[in-house]
Formats: structure tokens, C-alpha cells, sequence
């Protein structure tokens, strides 16, 4: 009979599981409190006490957090948060903390590639924080990975073959994909022009029992009303003029695996019949023919239209509407899930530099708060044509906000990130809260959404700082851009 593990490799497997931070300092105390903040909070803790040490640790074990203490000094904390960056990538964050009279040295450790610069023991409270929160970067980087790789992370549907998404709001949505495609019901995927559509609708196929058939696409928007009939069912020899042969159409070709049909409100109300027609019985007839046909579709319908709308105007079946509308798959705008701005702008990054065989690496701060800045209106298809046009035109190994063909960042941006490493959380909070919902037009609903939080949190928020009502919230646009400080229950909890 197997005998179970012994302590000391259940211990070992555990170890394997949890964040690797590593400590710097060659100062014994500083090495003590920052060891003593961090110790309980589930990382594997290593501690050394010189630079050429901590990078050989970042080489081989591949820490996620990197804490350099107060003991190393500012020149020695630049030079290992610098080559630290170029050994370990994007797969590990730096937290650099500093003496109170060393702060002005915060701009340089940033521009070095420190994820945070905290004052001690001033901000000593926030280092458990810090350290939490740090572990995101290498998370997130993972994700980008596995997206270009084609791993399925099962744990974390954070990517479906080619979707790159990290965002709370596409986590929903993969997930809704990934049930979606084990049924055989009709879906309708609706969202803006340029959210990816087609590849939610792709990824709807490949992870369905229908993956070994073909995936058929039709953009219905981008035919003739009588060109677009022939295409969808087939037509018989002479059925028309031009007509010379027997031609099978996209319901034929997709036997046995989907048909997507883009732009389905583009439909005109001929063709809506006959397609309501298949969808109840699963039957048709070539243009010009009399022969019935039976094949076994699935149907993907998508729209950047409001199908609703349309049958309310009598411009849409409202029957075919509740045909096509049985699983609905809402695709987010770019502008509501921001935090995935830089992961698919890292995304295109790579596949560009690659393509046009450019040593291109990263962009720096000024174009990423350009990125981060821009509401991209015409989302992750304009996000990836900016990405290939700075590629392209760029002239170092960096990108720059002048070789994006965007609008610079806001100077409150810049301002904003330079506060960070002594900014509260109750500052951030108004902020994030009140810049969200400018962008979103006032509308508590649409701003929860975006920062990941129930709409009773910002209405419970908007009260405590006394502009629950619309005219102060406007009012509140025109004010300085810092943060603004809060009331001392800025961060208490909500009343149940």
C-alpha cells in the first residue's frame, strides 16, 4: 500500500504553489522589518543581502515580486531593478522601497522599471498591500504568454484561442463562450464595430462538438440583396443570368459545423423568411431550384446593431429575432475593460516586431499613458492598427507616444502616476471612481461595470462625498485634477 507524502514533501509541492517574493538589503535591520511585514501572508520568502545574489536568484528561481530595501542606496537599487528587468521580462515586479530624505530619487526608480517606490517606514502598513497587488504583473503576463502560445489556461479562462483578456468583464464573457459552445443552440453575439466579433464566434466553433467541421463566414452587410440569397442557399444552373453552373452556398459548404453570419441586420425581409424558414425546419431550396435540403448547421449571428430596435422600426422579424436570439453573447468595448488595453497592446507588440522583423521591445511610460488615455472608439481593431503603424515607424528599440497615432496623455495622467508612491488608497478610490464615471457619461451603471464593483458602492461613495446629486457631479470635472481627500470613513465598509 502507497504510503502518504511525508511532511517535509507536502511541504515542498505547497511551496511550489505560492509567489516567490524575494527581499534585498544588506542592512540587517531594514532586512528584519521588511522580512517581519511580509512573513504570513502566503509567499515563499527568500532574503538575501547583496545585488550579484538577488540576481542570481531572480535567474534561477524566478521570483514574482522583488522587495529591494532602504540598505542598498539609491545608485545600487537602480542598477539591480535595471538588470533585473532585462533577466526576468515582464514576469517580475519591483518594489523599490526608500528613506523619506532619499524621495527625490522616486522619478528614477520608476523611470528604472520599479513597479512602486514606497516610503519607509512612512508607508510600512502598505507593503503587505503593495506586494498583493504587484503579484498581478506577472499573472497578467502569464495570460499574454498563453495567449500568443495557445495554451488554454483551465483555471482561468483569461484567453480563448486568439482572444487576449484579462478584464472581470471578458473573464464573464469567455466563460458564457465556453458554455455556449456545448450546447446546439442558435447564438447572437452583439457588440460594437471592432471588439472581435468573428473570434468569439470562431472560438464559440472550435470549442464546440462541431470543431472537426468547416466554420463558415458571410458578412451579410457586404452583399447585394439578390447576390446575398444566392451565396446564403446555392442557386441552380440558369436560375439567373450569369448563373451558368450549380453553385452550393454557405449553408451547404457549413454541413456539419457553423455558419457565422456577420452583420445579420443587414438581412433584407426576402431573405429573413427563408432564413427563419431553416431555423424551424432545418430545410431550404437552391435559388431557381424545387429539390428540399436538409443539412445539419449551427447557426453564429452577429451584429453591432440593436436587433430590437430594428423590429420595433418593422425593419427586423421579430420571430427570427427570437430565433437567432436564444444565447446572447454581449461583447465588451474596449473602453470598458481598460486594464486590457496594455496586455493586447504587449499582444500586438510582439506580433508586429516579429512580422516586420524589428527588435522592438516595450513602450515607455509617456506612450503608455497615451494607450491607457485614449477612449478607442473604434476598439481592439483600432488598438491593433496603432500598434503596427508604431512598429513600423518607430525608430529605436522602444516605443515612444509620438510614434502612436493617438493623443498624448492628459499631464494629470503623468501627475497621477508620479503621486502613486504617496497617494492613499481612499485617494485612488475617488479618483478611479469619479474619472470613470465622466468617462461613462454620469451613469453609475455603465462605471461600476468598468471598475469591477456594484453600482451601490459608487452611489454609497458618491453620498459619503456629497455629490450623489448630477449637478455637482458635473461640477466635479471642472475641478483640479489631483486627488481630492476624503472623508475619514472614505474606506469604511458599505451599511448591509
Amino acid at each position: 500500500m502507497d504510503r502518504a507524502p511525508g511532511l517535509g514533501q507536502a511541504l515542498r509541492v505547497n511551496e511550489t504553489e505560492r509567489p516567490r517574493v524575494l527581499v534585498v538589503s544588506d542592512d540587517g535591520d531594514d532586512r528584519q522589518q521588511l522580512v517581519h511585514e511580509l512573513v504570513g501572508h502566503g509567499h515563499v520568502l527568500d532574503v538575501v543581502t547583496e545585488s550579484e545574489m538577488a540576481l542570481q536568484r531572480i535567474e534561477r528561481d524566478g521570483p514574482e515580486v522583488v522587495v529591494v530595501g532602504c540598505g542598498l542606496g539609491v545608485a545600487e537599487s537602480l542598477e539591480l531593478i535595471e538588470r533585473g528587468h532585462r533577466t526576468a521580462g515582464r514576469h517580475c515586479a519591483f518594489i523599490a522601497v526608500l528613506e523619506p530624505a532619499r524621495s527625490a530619487a522616486v522619478a528614477d526608480l520608476l523611470r528604472a522599471g520599479a513597479d512602486q517606490v514606497l516610503l519607509w517606514p512612512d508607508h510600512r502598513d502598505a507593503l503587505a498591500v503593495a506586494v498583493r497587488r504587484a503579484l498581478e504583473k506577472p499573472r497578467l503576463a502569464r495570460e499574454v504568454d498563453q495567449a500568443r502560445d495557445g495554451v488554454l489556461n483551465a483555471l482561468s479562462v483569461g484567453k480563448v484561442e486568439r482572444i487576449v483578456g484579462a478584464h472581470p468583464a471578458m473573464q464573464r464573457l469567455l466563460s458564457k463562450v465556453m458554455q455556449a459552445a456545448q450546447s446546439r443552440a442558435t447564438v447572437l453575439i452583439h457588440g460594437e464595430t471592432g471588439t472581435g466579433k468573428e473570434l468569439i464566434a470562431a472560438a464559440v466553433h472550435e470549442h464546440s462538438k462541431r470543431s472537426r467541421g468547416p466554420f463558415v463566414r458571410l458578412n451579410c452587410a457586404a452583399l447585394a440583396d439578390t447576390v446575398l440569397e444566392s451565396e446564403l442557399f446555392g442557386h441552380e444552373r440558369g436560375s439567373f443570368t450569369g448563373a451558368t453552373a450549380r453553385r452550393k452556398g454557405r449553408f451547404e459548404q457549413a454541413d456539419g459545423g457553423t455558419l457565422l453570419l456577420d452583420e445579420v441586420s443587414e438581412i433584407n425581409r426576402q431573405v429573413q423568411v427563408k432564413l427563419l424558414r431553416f431555423l424551424q425546419e432545418r430545410e431550404f431550396e437552391r435559388v431557381g431550384g424545387n429539390e428540399t435540403l436538409h443539412v445539419d448547421v449551427r447557426i453564429v449571428a452577429a451584429t453591432n446593431r440593436d436587433l430590437k430596435q430594428l423590429v420595433e422600426d418593422g425593419r427586423f422579424r421579430e420571430d427570427l429575432y427570437y430565433r437567432l436570439n436564444v444565447v446572447r453573447l454581449e461583447v465588451p468595448p474596449l473602453r470598458a475593460r481598460p486594464s486590457d488595453v496594455t496586455l493586447l497592446a504587449d499582444h500586438f507588440l510582439r506580433q508586429y516586431a516579429e512580422e516586420n522583423e524589428k527588435t522592438v521591445h516595450g513602450f515607455d511610460q509617456r506612450a503608455r499613458n497615451a494607450l491607457l488615455a485614449h477612449p478607442w472608439p473604434g476598439n481592439v481593431r483600432e488598438l491593433q492598427n496603432a500598434i503596427e503603424q508604431a512598429v513600423v515607424l518607430c525608430e529605436g528599440d522602444t516605443i515612444e507616444a509620438e510614434d502612436l497615432p493617438i493623443a498624448p496623455a492628459p499631464a494629470e495622467l503623468d501627475s497621477l502616476k508620479m503621486m502613486i508612491p504617496g497617494i492613499t488608497l481612499a485617494e485612488l478610490e475617488r479618483y478611479a471612481i469619479l474619472k470613470t464615471l465622466e468617462a461613462c457619461g454620469g451613469s453609475p451603471t455603465r462605471a461600476a461595470a468598468v471598475l469591477g464593483i456594484s453600482r451601490r458602492t459608487i452611489q454609497y461613495r458618491l453620498q459619503q462625498w456629497g455629490l450623489s446629486r448630477p449637478s455637482k457631479l458635473r461640477g466635479e470635472r471642472d475641478a483640479p485634477s489631483s486627488p481630492l481627500p476624503l472623508p475619514e470613513t472614505g474606506l469604511e465598509s458599505e451599511p448591509h
